[in-house]
C-alpha cells in the first residue's frame, strides 16, 4: 500500500498529494516524501534544495519564478495555513496563463506539487505560518523574477 494519495488538478502537471497519517496517543507519524513511493505514483522529480519560510498573517509571497534553471516545487505547511497558487507559464500549454489555488495547512497536511515553468505564490491565512518547499533546482537570486502585474491582479 502506498503512503500517498494523488489528485490531479484542472491544469496538467499540478498535483495535490495527501500523505497517509498514522495517529495514536503519542501524536502522529507521516512520510512527507519517499522517493520510491513517489516513483510508483509516476512522480519522478529529483529534489536538490529544501526551503523553510515563516510569515505573518496576510503576507503575500510571490509570484516567483526562474525562467532559466526553473524550479519544480513540493510545498507543504507545517504550522498555520496558506492559500497556495501556481500559474502556468508554459507558452505551449493550452492552460498558459491559467492558475490553480489550494488551501494548505498543518491540519490538512496536503502537499502541492508544482512542476517547472510555473509561477508560485502563497498568501498566509494564519499568523506565523510555516511553509516547507522542496525544489528541483537551486535558488539563483540573479535569475529570480517576481511578477508584479500578477501580484496586482491577486490583490
Amino acid at each position: 500500500m502506498n503512503s500517498f494519495t494523488v489528485s490531479k488538478t484542472p491544469i496538467e502537471g499540478l498535483i495535490v498529494i495527501e500523505p497517509k497519517v498514522y495517529n495514536d496517543t503519542r501524536g502522529f507519524f507521516m512520510e512527507s516524501y519517499n522517493k520510491e513511493s513517489f516513483a510508483k505514483l509516476g512522480l519522478n522529480m529529483q529534489f536538490v534544495q529544501d526551503n523553510h519560510i515563516k510569515s505573518r498573517i496576510g503576507v503575500l509571497r510571490g509570484i516567483h519564478y526562474q525562467r532559466k534553471f526553473s524550479q519544480g516545487r513540493l510545498v507543504r505547511v507545517i504550522k498555520g495555513k496558506v492559500y497556495d497558487v501556481a500559474v502556468d507559464l508554459r507558452k505551449e500549454s493550452p492552460t498558459f496563463g491559467k492558475w490553480y489555488g489550494i488551501e494548505l495547512s498543518a491540519e490538512n497536511k496536503k502537499m502541492f506539487y508544482i512542476p517547472e515553468n510555473f509561477g508560485h505564490a502563497f498568501l498566509t491565512l494564519e499568523d506565523d505560518s510555516e511553509v516547507l518547499c522542496k525544489t528541483t533546482n537551486v535558488y539563483h537570486p540573479s535569475l529570480k523574477r517576481e511578477s508584479y502585474i500578477m501580484m496586482l491582479i491577486w490583490r
